[in-house]
């Protein structure tokens, strides 16, 4: 199963309706990873856009030095991002929530009901369809250059928390993603949608957006064997929890904020 740029190059071309990203796509059979490859790319003097596609990675990453197990039949892909606006290294996380958001409505918008779970998974049918790994690099405290992976299941195996897009689409009666170029084309046009609500709209717009896909609102969270309920996100990526008091004459309820790799919120099933 070849990869063909062109029919990707036809289904961008259709799907955009603005061109924020000048996309330059390179596809590479195997790689160690789709990150890794795209900064030697940009050390080499490659620009905002560059995109890399595999097949295979043959050391992917995900979030937090895990590694990423990626056999053939995933979607592995990673876009160059310059930032001329200015985001504090401390706020990198509002470009995966920018990512996250753009990929869930994309694919939403053709008929697959795909939420997301804090901060970074793509979450179909209570179970993980994809990642997004977002590496950055920082001139004076702020982020100058940035990198954004995406990891898809497509056809691949996947673990028992795991969902493939194909198998999810062999139990739907009707099929809205043909081909692997047109997954594709879907991952990059919600990327650069989700960049430019970002740097056109503001973090608060993105933000809204995103939370109304998330699928951990109201869930029951425990912090140090206290009870909480997940209320939101901050902007720099932290989760916003309230806290259940035993002082009910008090009515207070502490707001705290959690720090994504410190929790973990698992997998459920859940309308978005």
């Amino acid at each position: 199963m070849g990869f063909n740029l062109q029919n990707l190059e036809a289904a961008l071309k259709a799907g955009r309706k603005y061109t924020y990203l000048p996309f330059s796509l390179h596809f590479f059979e195997s790689v160690s990873s789709t990150n890794q490859t795209l900064w030697n790319l940009l050390n080499q003097g490659a620009i905002s856009g560059t995109v890399v596609i595999a097949t295979v990675q043959s050391a992917g990453r995900g979030q937090w030095g895990r590694q990423w197990i990626s056999p053939v039949g995933g979607l592995y892909v990673s876009v160059a991002i310059s930032l001329d606006h200015k985001i504090e290294a401390t706020d990198s996380y509002q470009l995966t929530f920018a990512t996250a958001w753009g990929i869930a409505s994309q694919l939403r918008q053709c008929g697959v009901d795909v939420g997301i779970k804090w901060p970074n998974d793509l979450i179909l049918n209570g179970r993980k369809l994809g990642g997004i790994l977002t590496e950055t690099k920082l001139n004076k405290g702020q982020i100058t250059q940035a990198v954004i992976g995406v990891g898809i299941n497509w056809t691949n195996p996947v673990p028992e928390t795991g969902i493939n897009l194909e198998s999810w689409q062999a139990s739907q009666d009707f099929r809205p993603i043909s081909c692997l170029e047109m997954l594709t084309s879907k991952v990059l046009l919600g990327i650069e949608s989700g960049m430019e609500c970002l740097f056109q709209e503001g973090i608060s717009i993105l933000l809204s957006r995103y939370l109304d896909l998330l699928i951990n609102m109201g869930d029951r969270v425990y912090v140090n064997n206290i009870s909480g309920t997940v209320v939101g996100v901050t902007s720099q990526g932290n989760l916003r929890v309230d806290l259940e008091t035993d002082d009910t004459k008090e009515l207070i309820t502490p707001e705290i904020y959690i720090e994504p790799g410190t929790i973990s919120l698992g997998y459920h099933k859940s309308s978005v």
